[in-house]
């Protein structure tokens, strides 16, 4: 006899209204160094500094924090 497994589904969602939050300080974000910028490879540049910007963020609160 064989026996019939059961499983179960998990499903995740995505991050809710804090991915919004980091949606729109991202849009924000490009927007300010799209601004400041000219020609079309340094708006490429801008919007990857707009990908980064968090790390220099948290990098430079934790240096604050001393951890």
């Amino acid at each position: 006899m064989v026996k019939a497994s059961r499983s179960v589904k998990v499903i995740k969602q995505g991050g809710g209204p804090l991915g919004f939050v980091f949606f729109t300080a991202w849009i924000g974000a490009a927007v300010y160094f799209v601004q400041r910028v000219d020609g079309f490879w340094s708006i490429i540049l801008a919007f990857l500094k707009a990908c980064v910007w968090p790390a220099f963020v948290l990098h430079r609160v934790l240096e604050l924090l001393h951890i």
